[in-house]
Formats: structure tokens, sequence, C-alpha cells
């Protein structure tokens, strides 16, 4: 049996959260975003620098190409997910370790820590180049190499990125792949590019845009 789902607070328990943070609301929402956006930056400089091919995927990777047609449709993002050959891990945890990461494995997941006392779901997520997230998914992640250079990062290809997305199909990722449609980069044509599996996925998100 799965994780048991989290309590839901109270509008009690609410108010009280609310009283106590106050005005520190905002500050912590926005905290929150340059955090991320702070270890993406820290993970592709060290990363770059050290020599190792990456790939910055996810929900970061869809930020990037969204904003190549209009930033006002991007989302924020909780966590870097990157992608990396095995073969490079030893040298991407000296890279890492540079900017203060800290290499752990949580549970099934590769994670690097910001810093010894980080959180796993606040910290850089790996994926593996050329090996399948999920066994049943239908193709294995891509190659580091199909990536493009967007202001400095090496961010995985929007075919790439699409694909994966349509393997995982979780609700984020239905989410994420009507982003692209809202902002004109798929369209009808993309179907074709895919499995049957995931074709007939993504043309369900065609065929209803707005979810």
């Amino acid at each position: 049996m799965g994780e048991e789902m989290r309590r839901a607070y109270t509008s009690e328990e609410l108010d009280a959260a609310i009283a106590h943070r106050g005005h520190q609301i905002l500050d912590r929402m926005m905290n929150a975003v340059l955090k991320v956006r702070e270890r993406l930056e820290r993970s592709t400089r060290c990363l770059n620098l050290a020599g190792v091919p990456y790939a910055v995927i996810g929900g970061n990777a869809v930020a990037a190409w969204v904003s190549t047609v209009d930033i006002g449709a991007v989302r924020n993002t909780r966590d870097v997910d990157i992608l990396l050959r095995r073969e490079d891990f030893d040298k991407a945890i000296k890279a890492m370790a540079t900017e203060g990461f800290v290499q752990e494995q949580a549970g099934n997941v590769t994670v690097f820590l910001d810093g010894p006392s980080g959180l796993p779901s606040q910290g850089v997520h790996v994926l593996w180049s050329g090996e399948k997230v999920r066994e049943h998914y239908d193709s294995p992640a891509p190659p580091v190499e199909s990536s493009k250079v967007l202001d400095g990062m090496h961010v995985i290809e929007l075919e790439d990125l699409v694909r994966m997305k349509l393997n995982s199909f979780r609700l984020k990722d239905q989410v994420h792949l009507q982003d692209f449609v809202a902002v004109g980069l798929i369209d009808s044509t993309w179907p074709s590019r895919f499995s049957s599996v995931l074709a007939e996925r993504l043309q369900t998100v065609l065929d209803n845009p707005e979810g």
C-alpha cells in the first residue's frame, strides 16, 4: 500500500498559521521561488565548469521552453531535476560538492541535498540518460546530448521533454503539456512524432486543452 495521504488542515489550523506568519507569507512565497532558481543556477554552473554532460528536465525545463514564447505563462516549480549519464555520476558528485550539494539516495530516487540538512523535496533530483524511469514506461529517458543551451543552461530538447511528460503523464505532466499547447509550442501535428500509446495521451490533451 502506498504512502498515506496527508490530513488536510482544518480552517482553525489555517487561521492560526496565517496569524502566526502574518506579513511573512509573501516573503516566504517569494523566497521559495528564489531558492529553486538559486539551486538551478548553482547546480548547472558547477556541472558546466566541471564539463559534466547534463540536461535540465522537469518543471524548470518546461518553464525555460514556455518562457521562450510567453514569460507570463511560466509556472513555478518546487525542485530541480537533471538528466545525467551513470558513467559521469562520480564526476557529478565532486562537481556538485563545490556548491555545497550532498548526494543521497532517498528510496529509489537519487538526489543532491542542498547541504547536509537539506530535504529531498527541496533538492536536485537525478534521472538517468537512456534508462527507463519506471519499468512500465513506453520509452527510456533521452540522451543528455539531446539538449539546447538556453541562458547558459543545457535544457532538454522540447520533443524529448514532451516525450518524458507523456511517459509519466501524472496530473502535473498533463498541466505542463497544456501549457505547451496554450503557448503554441505543440499542436495537432505532434502526436505523429510518438508511439501509438504516447500519441493517444497527447491527443487527449489536445482535445481538452483546458483540462
